[in-house]
């Protein structure tokens, strides 16, 4: 595809960085903040019932995940800068909606908003960062970008009880707001404009549907099935609606002249390492937060703000893994970063798995082991998202982010399902079942690391589509 793009770099890319990871850390942790608020949202609202009150949490992922590939595409048409600001008024304006909602449908309806907002944010910021940064120094500002992300999110349940339990639920969207504000007055002055400049066409109204309808499907499927039933018609619709249009999504990335996917994003080996890596390793990510809630409160007999305060320690380890890791990276590329991540993240989960019991012991067991886990995440997350933009023009920065999230949300999605369906089952966790997720995580550890050592972003490596581990397990 023959495009031009604008572009140059910024003579301050270090307050690019800052000024776009600000919002999108708080995107990031709408994402799993309010999971420690169900219960202050249920006596807020004592006329909803629990599966009401769930789509409060529920709807943000649908949406969001939804969204990012059109987001994406729009981005690089239209102007990075322009629907960063556009996503941030967005974003910043229905969280303070969310935060005076007087009940849960109007809190529903401004969670969705917020979601459109968090949609445009994540590809725009890190498209706005690329355009600033000079090639080389790339790997490095991409490290710190996702350990933000990977902090964010590693981090709600711990600032989530905080902030539930000394304020109160609405806080935890009131803080997005003077945050949203100071990155939208700074913004408008440090940030510069870069866009494609194609002469091709948008894609039509049926491919944008088909990339909004099947990741939101499935994740309405997955999400609905703990509500529905995993074997009620809605659930099974849901669920079978996703494959039939990420089939027609497939078909259409093919054979039409303007796809919604750029084909050429998969002819990059680089880049479908880090489709199967982001999606392995979301899966085990998503599962361990998940599972570990349920570890420290069912099993251990934590509260949910005594858990929240012991998986603090982990996310600490993230950042400094990561900024670490993005100048190995600048030198030597992310290969062995993603194997010794995925092995480390393995090695966590072997440690609970040979010295985890059912009496606490948080001192000798559960703090080394997240503190080991947060260091595999600042490896891995960063690296993945290196890996997937290390190949790509200037003109599909947004786009090629947006899809690499948008697996990332499927997996993410899946993580949860698996949880759910097959380790928690009633909201109950055994120890057995506790076991079981530890495997998975050994499982999900190794595969990261066999993936992981098909990259190829080595400075001077080639970038052509040549097969890869992951291009092997398929397109």
């Amino acid at each position: 595809m023959e495009s031009a793009e604008t572009t140059s770099i910024n003579r301050r890319p270090w307050a690019v960085l800052a000024l776009t990871s600000l919002p999108t850390f708080a995107v990031a942790l709408d994402t799993t903040i309010l999971y420690v608020a169900f219960g202050d949202l249920r006596r807020t609202f004592a006329g909803a019932t629990d599966a009401q009150v769930s789509w409060v949490l529920n709807a943000y992922t649908v949406v969001f995940g939804a969204l990012l590939m059109v987001a994406g595409r729009v981005a690089d048409r239209v102007g990075r800068k322009r629907l960063f600001l556009w996503g941030l008024a967005v974003f910043t304006a229905s969280s303070a909606l969310c935060g005076v909602a007087p009940s849960y449908a109007l809190l529903i309806g401004a969670r969705v908003i917020q979601a459109v907002g968090a949609a445009v944010l994540l590809p725009t910021s890190l498209a706005l960062i690329l355009a600033a940064f000079p090639t080389e120094k790339r790997p490095i500002a991409v490290s710190v970008w996702g350990a933000v992300q990977a902090l964010a999110a590693a981090m709600g349940p711990a600032l989530g009880s905080a902030i539930v339990q000394t304020a109160g639920w609405r806080w935890a969207f009131y803080v997005n707001v003077p945050l949203g504000i100071f990155a939208a007055v700074r913004s408008r002055s440090r940030l510069e404009e870069s866009h494609e400049r194609s002469a091709e066409q948008m894609p039509g109204p049926l491919p944008i549907a088909l990339a909004i309808g099947a990741p939101g499907l499935l994740a309405l499927g997955v999400i609905g099935a703990g509500a529905w039933g995993p074997t009620s018609t809605l659930t099974l619709a849901s669920l079978v609606g996703s494959v039939v249009l990420l089939a027609l999504l497939i078909v259409d990335t093919r054979r039409a002249r303007v796809p919604m996917i750029d084909r050429t994003l998969f002819a990059d080996s680089n880049y479908r390492t880090a489709a199967w890596g982001v999606f392995v390793f979301s899966i085990a990510f998503t599962a361990m937060f998940f599972g570990f809630i349920l570890f420290l409160t069912r099993i251990w007999g934590y509260s949910i703000f005594r858990a929240g305060l012991a998986m603090t320690p982990g996310p600490l380890s993230v950042i400094p893994a990561a900024v670490i890791g993005g100048r190995i990276a600048a030198k030597r590329g992310h290969k062995a970063l993603l194997v010794l991540g995925g092995l480390l993240y393995a090695a966590a989960g072997l440690m609970l798995l040979l010295e985890a019991t059912p009496q606490p012991e948080y001192l000798t067991v559960f703090l080394p082991n997240s503190i080991i886990v947060g260091a595999a995440i600042g490896l891995t997350f960063p690296s993945l998202v290196g890996v997937a933009v290390h190949g790509l023009s200037p003109d599909r920065f947004a786009l090629g982010v947006a899809v690499n999230f948008a697996i990332r949300q499927v997996g993410s999605v899946l993580g949860v399902a698996f949880v759910v369906g097959f380790v928690a089952r009633g909201g109950t966790m055994p120890f057995a079942g506790f076991r079981a997720l530890v495997i998975a995580l050994i499982a999900g550890g190794l595969l990261t690391a066999w993936i992981g050592s098909s990259a190829q972003t080595r400075p001077g490596a080639s970038l052509g589509p040549a097969k890869s581990k992951a291009s092997a397990v398929g397109t």
